[in-house]
């Protein structure tokens, strides 16, 4: 009899339990997702974070690795989605993040700045007379998307990139 019991108490513990604990532990990590996806949509400049993978693959700005001072924002309404990224990184590693855009570092033009006073003025950034400037706008056929890039090389070895990469549907 007392046995019978314990089996009992063990069956309903792992067939209602069980699955009840599943169910707050996957509450719980759906209102993180939602709380973090709210704070990401309500944020009005740039944060100095990294852009997600997704979003990197998406917008196509492939970051080097162990690139600094990374950071982004994002906006999009019903024609078009923008990501702003910037970050400072090595000599090598803009020429990796070029040529995995898809340009290089001769398409570069000296004097140039390529992101308009609009976007700039939307990511928080100034684009002053004093600096090395360098820019290129990268198209692609559509869906996939523009990249207008900035460089600052005032200091050769550690250029810091600007970047707006606009996607339409």
């Amino acid at each position: 009899m007392i046995r019978r019991r314990w089996l009992t108490a063990i069956v309903i513990v792992l067939l209602i339990g069980i699955p009840a604990g599943y169910l707050v532990i996957s509450a719980e990590q759906s209102r993180d997702s939602g709380r973090d996806k709210e704070r990401e949509s309500s944020a009005s400049g740039l944060r100095e974070h990294w852009p997600s993978k997704m979003k990197r693959r998406v917008f196509e700005v492939p970051i080097p690795a162990k690139s600094t001072e990374v950071a982004y924002y994002e906006t999009s309404n019903w024609k078009s989605s923008r990501l702003y990224v910037t970050f400072r990184t090595t000599a090598a590693g803009l020429d990796l993040f070029l040529e995995k855009a898809g340009t290089s570092r001769s398409a570069l033009k000296t004097g140039e700045v390529t992101i308009g006073e609009r976007d700039a003025s939307t990511a928080g950034w100034s684009f002053g007379a004093e600096r090395s400037w360098a820019g290129t706008t990268h198209r692609q056929k559509g869906p996939r998307p523009t990249q207008h890039i900035t460089v600052d090389l005032t200091d050769p070895s550690a250029p810091k990139v600007f970047v707006v990469s606009t996607a339409t549907p």
